[in-house]
């Protein structure tokens, strides 16, 4: 099997090239109108390193809870920077939602970058009261399911977990090994045991709906499977959507991915 042709998604994704531009536009036009509005709080700090910062969009009046979606691109790319419209569904409907960026590989560690996480949504938990909801797209998607693993997040945080939806996650890390990408990411069998979701075997009792995109590579459908069968969990193939194109939906409050989300 070729590992790397196996995780590739843009050769197999119409137009692939123009989608970090049409997100990063997207995210830019979005986030300013928030910005005039005076529902942003920008660079929020929860940790040392300069990309430990998050972005918090609120709804105006009333916020129902905290959503935090995590972005993806294999641990090695993007920040907070490219999603902020994803942020658009939920603050529709009258939720808060953090972005944050994190530190990459080869940098640091996948493992890491787990506990990143953990405190940037701990960081934003404590600036929004009520119940908590975890988004996350492909590595994001990973980081997010990480947080199911008991004593990754702080008790008070974890108490206010309301649902988990990983979209088109990588959950067993070990087929990763097999990658050129892995000359970056480092993983060796030890560290895909402890980061692979699908091996949690003692995870929180937070409902988890896995979502992937019909139309993804079947290396995605099958990590998406793996883990709904391992977690015995949701699991929502969206028809016709692809890797890319996948978490569209969160910038729409009515649509199906939200719905999940919110539900």
């Amino acid at each position: 099997m070729d590992y790397d042709d196996a995780y590739a998604n843009a050769p197999y994704i119409p137009g692939a090239d123009a989608y970090p531009d049409q997100w990063l536009s997207a995210s830019e036009t979005w986030a300013t109108a928030q910005s005039e509005a005076g529902t942003r709080q920008q660079n929020i700090p929860y940790g040392d390193s300069a990309r430990q910062v998050f972005d918090l969009f609120k709804p105006v009046g009333n916020v129902k809870g905290l959503v935090v979606f995590v972005h993806g691109g294999y641990w090695l790319k993007f920040d907070r920077t490219y999603w902020f419209h994803l942020a658009a569904g939920a603050v529709a409907r009258g939720w808060a939602v953090a972005v944050p960026s994190y530190d990459l590989c080869p940098n640091v560690r996948i493992s890491q970058i787990t506990r990143q996480i953990a405190s940037a949504i701990s960081t934003a938990g404590r600036m929004v009261e009520g119940s908590i909801i975890l988004a996350g797209h492909s590595a994001g998607g990973h980081l997010v399911s990480r947080m199911l693993e008991p004593g990754i997040l702080d008790a008070d945080i974890a108490e206010r977990l309301q649902r988990i939806l990983p979209i088109s996650p990588v959950a067993d890390l070990r087929p990763l090994m097999q990658t050129s990408m892995n000359s970056d990411l480092r993983i060796d069998s030890r560290e895909a045991e402890q980061e692979s979701p699908v091996l949690i075997l003692n995870r929180l009792d937070v409902p988890v709906t896995v979502w992937v995109g019909s139309d993804e590579r079947p290396a995605f459908l099958d990590q998406a499977r793996w883990l709904a069968n391992a977690w015995q969990c949701d699991l929502v193939e969206d028809p016709g959507k692809n890797h890319f194109n996948v978490i569209e939906g969160l910038t729409k409050p009515e649509s199906p991915l939200m719905t999940s989300l919110l539900s």
